[in-house]
């Protein structure tokens, strides 16, 4: 299996963490901890501790823990439209594409042999519960500017082309496409820990129902008969 590399925004990162052993077992190890302790229990010192090395060569690669989560978040939708490439790339009909799309952000995802240094399934559940800290911040705009949610915005934009090409006439193709992307991960959110705002959690799987639903959501939506 080749081993790949995706380009994550060069404004993530002091040194590119995939340069270097270092840089990947503190990238690895942060998914890990993350995953176990939540983003405000996980510190520097605590990732350090369990890498063997000092908080300076942790600085070395990232300004604080909050990039680091952005750094993380931006790779896994660089990772899902990766992906998507992959799996949309033999359907011509921009509904099958659409479908496919909505598959990926949808499944419960295992570890990719081309990414051997990332456990993705960990990285899903951090999208889950921690991605609304990367933008619901005062420096949100300062952020954008920096380029800091391009992996996010790339993926949202061809799901919006997507949306267009099936409804030329649809007047909202982003803000649909947004809603969707973000309810691929909130509507999990709630079926796991805030059940009663979601049928979601009803399901035996709550992955398949939530494709369902906003299969339904963005078709139903965007219906040219209707």
């Amino acid at each position: 299996m080749t081993v790949l590399q995706l380009r994550i925004h060069e404004n993530l990162y002091i040194k590119d963490p995939q340069s270097s052993t270092l840089g990947k077992k503190i990238v690895a190890e942060a998914i890990k901890q993350i995953d176990l302790l939540g983003f405000e229990a996980f510190t520097f010192r605590k990732l350090s501790l369990a890498i063997h090395s000092t908080e300076a060569s942790i600085y070395r690669y990232f300004e604080n823990k909050h990039r680091l989560l952005i750094y993380l978040i931006t790779w896994y939708w660089s990772w899902l439209e990766y992906r998507i490439q992959l799996v949309t790339q033999n359907l011509p009909e921009p509904t099958d594409r659409l479908k496919a799309v909505l598959k990926e952000i949808t499944n419960r995802h295992q570890q990719d042999d081309s990414f051997p240094d990332i456990d993705e399934n960990a990285l899903n559940r951090i999208v889950i519960a921690e991605s609304d800290k990367t933008y619901r911040i005062k420096q949100v705009d300062q952020y954008n500017e920096d380029g800091l949610f391009r992996g996010y915005k790339s993926l949202c934009s061809y799901l919006a082309r997507l949306i267009s090409e099936i409804n030329p006439s649809y007047k909202y193709p982003h803000a649909l496409a947004s809603t969707v992307l973000e309810a691929s991960t909130q509507q999990l959110f709630f079926a796991e820990h805030l059940p009663s705002l979601s049928e979601v959690s009803q399901s035996k799987d709550p992955y398949v129902s939530n494709y369902n639903f906003l299969q339904e959501l963005i078709f139903q939506t965007i219906d040219t008969s209707a």
